[in-house]
Parts: C-alpha cells; structure tokens; sequence
C-alpha cells in the first residue's frame, strides 16, 4: 500500500482542523482525496472519460454523493437493509458540489467527468457538505482533468450576538439565527471571487430576533460575504499545497489531453450574422414568450436551410448553425441590455412584471390555498394539515430523524408549453423546493404553539423565470389561508446579472432566456424586515462584493413591491383552521403516565376514541410525553382532552357517594367498575345478585355494562371497594332481604338449635339459599315454612279447622321443583347419610 500524502491546517477563529489526504485509497481514478473535518470523513473522486461525448452541446459533468448509513453505525432501514437511492440531503449536497465546479473548466470541454464523494464517517457534530465540496475541489486540481484552479467552500452561522462562526457544527446552527455556505475562488489579484452562496435562516430565527437578537439584513449577508473570503483562501491555499507534496513525491502531474469541441465554427458564427442578425434582433424583441418561442423557431428553420447550402462540404453543418443561432440570440438579448438599458419584455432594469395574488383559491376542498402569479409565471400551492404521527422519517446520516414541515415542488412539461415524460422528481425539482422550503421555514410556528404536521406542495401551472421564487409567495398566501399562524408574508424574487464590455447590470425579476442568456442568477426570499434565504449562481469567475451589494438593494425594493400585493390578498392568518382541516390541540403529560392513557394493549385509549371520535397520539422523547388530539370538531377535541387530562389527574371518589361506572374487567372474585377516569374500584361478588349465592358474575354483569355503584370503603393504599346503588341492576329482586314477598308473607318459623340446622352454632343467621327463597315468596301456606338447609319440614301440628279436609303434602317433591328451576337438572340420586337417627335420600 502507498504512503499517505496529507496536509493539516487550522480553521481561523476555531479549535477546528482540515486534513487533505491522498496516496492510499482509489488509485485508479484520476484523482482521489479524503477530506476531514473532526470525525467527518469523505473520500471524492473524480474520473473523466478519453474522448468526449458525441453530440454534447453542453458539459457532461455528474456528481454523486453516496451516504453510507455504517458511517454512522447504522443499519439502513429499508426493506433490503442496504441503501436506495439518494436522499434528498445527499442530492442537495450534489448541486451544492456541481454549481461552484462548473464555470470552472474550460467552455469547449466536452469530456464526461464524474465526482463521486462518498461519506465515509459522519460524527454528527461537523456537517459532510462542505467536507465533501472542498475534497471535490482537490481531487480534480490533482486529477490532471482542465479544471482551471481550486475553489473552496465555508459554511458560516450567524449567532445571536451578531458574529459570524466559520465551519458550524450542528448544534451552533441550530443556535444560530442564519447560516450561509459560501464558494469562490482567487483572483490573479489575489482577492476571492464569489461563484456560489447559499443560504437561510434557522427554525428559531425569529424568536431569537424577539428576544434581541439582530436581524439578518442587505448589510449583514454582505459583511457575511467579506467574512467568508479568509476561510476561502486558506483552504485554497491548502489544496495547492498537497499538490506541492504530490509532486514532488511523484513528479508533476500530466494534465489531462482533451478534444476541444465547439458548437459552432468562427466562419458559421460570423455567417449566420450576417444572415440573420437584423431578423433575430426583431424576433427577441418580442415580449411574450410563446410568441417569441414561435418566431424564433420559424427563423431558425428559415436561416438553417439559407446557410445550410453554403457549407454543404461542413460535417454536422446544420448542428452548427441551429448553435450559431443560439450564440446569435444571446448576444443579441446581452448587448441590448448592456447598450440600451432594454430588456426583452420592454421592462426597465428594475422593473417587476404584473403582479396577482389569490388566497383560498380551491375553496374548502383544500385546508389552505393560495394562487400566485408574476408576468407569465403561475404557482398554486396547497396547504395540507395533520396530526403529527404524519411527519415524515428521515433516514439519512444527518441527526434529525423527523421532519414536520415540508414542501414538495412540481415543475410538469406544460408549464413551458411542452410535451414530456413525468417520472418522479429531478434533482432541479428537489433543489428549487428545498430552497422555498428554506425560504418558509423561519417564520413557521413552532410544534408548541402549532402542533400539526404541515404538508405544502407548489405546482408550477406555467413558467417563464423564477419558478421557486414564486412558490414562496404562493406558499406564503396557502399558509395564512390555512389558518396557519406564520410571523408574517416572506416574498421571493430572482435578480440577474449581464457582464459585457466591463460594464455589470443587475436584472430585477428575470424572465427564463434572462437566465439563460446572463451570468448569474440570485434569489432573495425574505419578510418586510428580514431576509430568510439565498441563493447564488454565477457563470463568470465572480463577482465583485459591489456588485453584489448593489443586487441586494435592489432585490429589497421589488420584495416590498410583492409583499403589498400579497397583503392586499390576505393581510394575516385566518384566526383559525378551516373547517375540513383537523383541529388539533397538544400537551405533555408525565411519562409515568403514558402506560395509563395507553392502557392495556391501548385499551383505555382505543376507549376514548372510539367513544369521542377523536384521533389521539401519544408520543414521548424519553423525558416527557405529548399528547395530540385532533378531530374536524372542537368539542370533540375538547372531550377526549377532559377524558384524558382526568386520568392523568384523576379525581378521589367521595365515600358514600354514588357513580355510575363502566364494567372494565372481570374476575372470580367481583367486577371491577370504572368511576372516575382513571380510577376502577371492586363491586365484590358477594355484593351481587342478591341475596343469593353467584357461581360466577357474569350470571349478572358483562364487560362494559353501566351499572350505580357506592363507594363504600376506600382504604390506605387506595383501594376502592363498591356496592350496587340498586340491587335489581345486578341480578337482585325485590323482598331478597326477608326471603318473602310482599303479596304472601311467611311466618317465622322456629329454625331451632344451629347445630341442628347445620349452622355455625354462634347464632349468626345464614344467608338464604336461592331455593329457600323461591319457596319462600311461591310455596302457599302449608310449604311457606322454609327449609332452612334444605331438611324435610314436618306439618303443623294441630287440627284442621271446621269444615276442611286435611291433605298431606310432599314438600320434598315441591321443593325438587323449585330446585330444578334455579339450577337446573340436580343430577342422580344418591343415599346420603343425615344427622341422627336413619337415612334419607337427596341429591348430589
């Protein structure tokens, strides 16, 4: 294995170090560096095809970021236990690589070159994006591919005592009210050009600004982008360095031999002026954009097949002049905004196209919408509202695994006019709505105060510039449709630049060829008083901080101007959601008492909402637990609050007092009723049916009947021990107390010794067997006795009176019957022997 060729240098104002490393891994590609910062590791390679590729008219360059999930000792969580495609963070880092990189190679390479980075560790304190862009950076400067000079990157937080921290952790940007990652390169002058900023404002930014924290203004990114120069140029410097130490180790590096590719040839260009020049400068006047697109097309066709014979001996001859024509509209569209001051809508420089704002637009099908327009750019986005087990998972290397705000952009083919597949989001699509979700994302309420999980989608209806931008505008009218409670309107606008002749000219609100056609492209989103996200490309080597500065200033006058438009839609949020959105409501509870809410196997909360309607969440974060609560109805919400708040804090039943509870379990031994939430208490067994004995107590109770019950004792560990409020609820009848009824009561009859009734000899009365009692309250005169315990009964001695017939009766025959009435078949006969004298016949 090869020796290792590495250099280490401070980062300036922290503990922080960077290590450059190559020698040892991917030998084979044509460049390979493992960056670090503390335990943050990625190894970039970079790798160019021989030859370039047939019919290219652009740079083929790709960059993949591969997250390995061992980089944080995990496991992936996906069905295969591997890992898929890239995450939405690991594509944003893509593009935060490939931006800064292109403009850097030479304009007639046309080779496929490939960067891959792939995270090797991930410590979940230094975030790999900037790692990744700065090892990027040195493997192509050793590579030997015509990568003109390094670049470096620094990412830069904003803390609430106004100072900007190089290289932020994690948790210093969280603390942070703004970060903002910066790129650029050296000037020959030695000064650093800036190619590429990207930037936001943090989930806490505008609390930190209510409690005195400064806000990010035009003046302060600009001090930001000074700030970041030094970091910059100390990386630079290190980066060349390890190439000193490559070389000499291995002597100098081979630049790489490249087939220069042109679109077009000096002869076709100059050709196809002549031809075409006073026509295309007529057809890029036009300002609306279907009408210009038609236009240019016919008079592309038209020149082609003028010039065409001409170079008849030309390969490719047709490629070259459709390129020449292209090349011909682009100078044409930057020389007379340079010259003339006129642009091709007929708009001054700081002008912003007509305005429209709708807020509600699809009514009450949708929880909130907003439709928003600027000159022929047209977003509607929607606003979807849910409880918060809908937020989404995330499983990438970054350490939040959560997400509860989101929003997903969609750019369809017939938002320019044209036909096309659709197939999921493009990196484009994933890049523009992160960057409005950015945008948004300072002035959301917090979980606390707003406790929903808030889906936003913007679907871009027709385009022509700044698509993202106005899906901020639009996003911000959907949230105060919604009823969301937002800090205030955030507005979007795109800014460009056309450098020519030494001269830079800032562009308010650019049109898409505007785009095409200039050198940078830089978005501002922010509110009235604060800016919340940034975005900057450039095409040029960079741009001077003045210029810069100057873009900002403008910038700001033309968020005003669509900020009042959007305020005369909606001027604040609807003071609550709308009827079809799920009204929610949130809070904590003991984590003790989690086990209570949830029940047995989610029984007492399964309980509650089917009882309510409502739909409830419990959620802990291992120190306390959150409860949600959501329903379209309030009262509902409001109940199964109650129910639950009163088993957290369970009200003391009153001695003496009569509920009426709820059948929640049952045992040999009783029932056990439900009389406050929270709270059961015993209705033992022997309190049921009566006066007579229960085998079991479901012979009189079922689970989830409703029964009064008093609390009769509660005792020192709280038990709670019930009896029936009303016997006949519970299997009772009426007269059970005396065994007699009321319509034929019997007489009291002498019972005897105890022990000869089979009692236990202490005088106490026994309870009456249910026979005793049927015979009692049914058996006429001459049976109404009793048995006792079931001894045979002897008539009443003494003569019949006058006039009467004395009848002996088989009370054994009667009772057997009234038996077999109350417990059924008694099963065979046995000879038993009984107390005294002789034997009798009975029952087992």
């Amino acid at each position: 294995m090869a020796e290792a060729i590495s250099v280490t240098g401070p980062i300036a104002g922290t503990d922080k170090t960077i290590t450059f490393e190559t020698g040892v891994l991917a030998g084979l590609a044509n460049g390979a560096v493992t960056s670090r910062i503390g335990d943050t590791q990625v190894l970039v390679t970079a790798t160019a095809s021989n030859r370039p590729r047939d019919g290219a008219s652009f740079f083929p360059l790709t960059v993949d970021i591969e997250e390995r999930m061992y980089a944080v000792g995990r496991i992936p969580g996906s069905f295969f236990r591997r890992e898929g495609r890239a995450s939405d963070d690991a594509i944003l880092t893509c593009r935060l690589i490939d931006r800064p990189l292109r403009p850097n190679f030479p304009s007639d390479y046309r080779h496929d070159t490939h960067v891959v980075g792939t995270i090797l560790g991930a410590d979940h304190v230094n975030q790999y994006d900037l790692v990744a862009l700065n090892g990027a950076s040195a493997a192509l400067w050793l590579s030997g591919i015509p990568f003109e000079c390094p670049i470096a990157g620094v990412r830069i937080a904003y803390s609430t005592d106004g100072e900007w921290i190089p290289f932020a952790t994690h948790e210093e940007s969280e603390a942070a009210t703004f970060e903002m990652v910066v790129a650029g390169r050296q000037l020959d002058s030695g000064d650093i050009a800036v190619m590429m900023v990207e930037a936001g404002g943090t989930e806490k930014s505008f609390e930190y600004y209510a409690q005195g924290a400064p806000k990010v203004t035009e003046d302060v990114l600009a001090s930001g982008l000074e700030a970041s120069k030094q970091w910059i140029d100390d990386i630079i410097e290190m980066q060349k360095s390890l190439r000193r130490l490559v070389e000499e180790a291995s002597g100098p590096i081979q630049p790489m031999e490249y087939t220069s590719t042109k679109d077009c040839s000096d002869e076709v260009l100059d050709r196809v002026r002549e031809v075409a020049g006073d026509r295309m400068r007529e057809v890029m006047a036009i300002a609306d954009k279907a009408e210009r697109e038609a236009a240019q097309s016919v008079t592309s066709k038209a020149v082609i097949e003028e010039v065409a014979a001409e170079f008849a001996d030309l390969d490719s001859a047709k490629d070259q002049i459709s390129s020449a024509v292209r090349s011909l509209s682009k100078e044409i569209v930057r020389e007379r905004i340079v010259a003339d001051g006129f642009r091709i809508d007929g708009r001054a420089t700081d002008e912003v196209r007509p305005l429209s704002s709708v807020a509600g637009y699809l009514g009450r099908t949708a929880h909130g919408s907003g439709l928003f327009q600027r000159g022929e750019t047209q977003v509607l986005n929607v606003t979807t509202l849910a409880m918060s087990r809908m937020e989404q998972i995330v499983d990438t290397l970054n350490p939040a695994d959560r997400r509860r705000f989101m929003h997903h952009y969609n750019f369809p083919p017939y938002s320019t006019g044209e036909a096309g597949f659709m197939r999921g989001p493009k990196r484009r699509e994933i890049g523009h709505g992160a960057l409005a979700e950015r945008a948004i994302f300072p002035v959301v309420p917090s979980k606390e105060d707003f406790p929903y999980t808030i889906r936003l989608v913007s679907d871009v209806l027709s385009s022509n510039g700044s698509t993202s931008m106005g899906s901020v505008c639009a996003s911000s009218l959907s949230l105060m449709d919604a009823g969301v409670p937002i800090i205030d309107h955030v507005a979007g606008v795109a800014m460009g630049l056309v450098y020519a002749d030494g001269q830079y000219v800032t562009l308010t609100d650019i049109l898409g060829a505007e785009d095409a056609f200039g050198d940078m492209d830089f978005k501002i989103a922010g509110t009235q008083d604060a800016i919340t996200a940034l975005q900057l490309d450039t095409k040029i080597e960079g741009i001077p901080a003045e210029v810069l500065t100057q873009a900002l200033g403008q910038a700001r006058q033309a968020r005003l101007q669509i900020l009042e438009v959007m305020r005369a839609a909606i001027a604040e949020p609807r003071p609550d959601v709308g009827e079809t959105a799920p009204k929610i409501t949130s809070f904590e509870i003991p984590i003790d008492k989690i086990a209570e809410v949830i029940g047995p196997r989610g029984k007492v909360i399964n309980s509650i909402q089917e009882e309510t309607g409502a739909d409830i969440n419990v959620d802990d974060d291992g120190t306390v637990g959150t409860v949600s609560i959501g329903a379209t109805d309030r009262e509902v919400v409001a109940e199964a609050e109650r129910q639950i708040r009163l088993i957290v804090n369970p009200p003391t039943p009153d001695v003496g007092a009569t509920y009426e509870g709820r059948v929640v379990n049952i045992t040999k031994f009783g029932a056990f009723v439900n009389v406050l939430p929270g709270t059961d208490g015993l209705l033992h067994i022997s309190k049921l049916g009566g006066r007579r004995r229960l085998n079991s107590v479901e012979e009189v109770l079922e689970l989830g009947d409703v029964v009064s019950v008093i609390v009769e004792e509660i005792d020192p560990n709280g038990k709670i021990s019930l009896s029936p409020a009303d016997p006949t609820q519970v299997g009772g009848s009426e007269g059970d107390d005396d065994g007699s009824s009321d319509d034929a009561p019997a007489p009291r009859r002498d019972r005897g010794r105890a022990s000869d009734r089979g009692g236990t000899g202490n005088g106490t009365r026994r309870s009456r067997t249910p026979v005793a009692a049927a015979v009692s309250a049914g058996g006429g005169a001459d049976a109404s006795a009793g048995a006792g315990d079931g001894d045979d009964v002897a008539p009443a001695s003494g003569s019949a009176p006058s006039g009467t017939a004395r009848e002996d009766v088989s009370f054994g025959e009667h009772f057997e019957q009234i038996a077999k009435g109350v417990y059924g078949d008694l099963g065979p006969e046995v000879e038993q022997t009984g107390r005294g004298s002789g034997r009798r016949r009975g029952r087992r």
